[in-house]
């Protein structure tokens, strides 16, 4: 079975659980989601298999939140829609397999997945 990883390589925490998959020597995908970008329908799928709510996914640490969306409510659409706009927010990594997904922080949720 083919995974994938929603990767960020510039964060610390996705550059980790990156490298566990690597050790796990298991067959993945990686995908760039700052470099590429990130549809709505894959926010979707991702929500499915985590069995979260768009709000969940949100790295309330970044400036970005903390200027414009902190203190302020949206429904699900809303969130999907801002996620896209600014992927930057999306907690990572995330790891999708064929039904279920984990987001990989700590690293040892990766294991509930393989």
């Amino acid at each position: 079975m083919k995974f994938k990883i929603y990767h960020n390589p510039r964060c610390r925490k996705s550059r980790a659980g990156l490298e566990y998959m690597v050790s796990k020597t298991m067959d993945f995908e990686v995908i760039d989601y700052l470099k590429n970008g990130i549809s709505k329908e894959e926010i979707r799928e991702i929500l499915l298999k985590l069995n979260l709510r768009p709000g969940e996914l949100i790295r309330t640490n970044e400036d970005i939140y903390k200027k414009q969306f902190k203190s302020k409510l949206f429904n699900d659409e809303e969130w999907i829609q801002i996620i896209t706009e600014y992927p930057k927010l999306l907690r990572r990594p995330i790891i999708i397999g064929k039904h279920k997904a984990v987001i990989g922080d700590p690293l040892n949720n990766i294991d509930k997945l393989i």
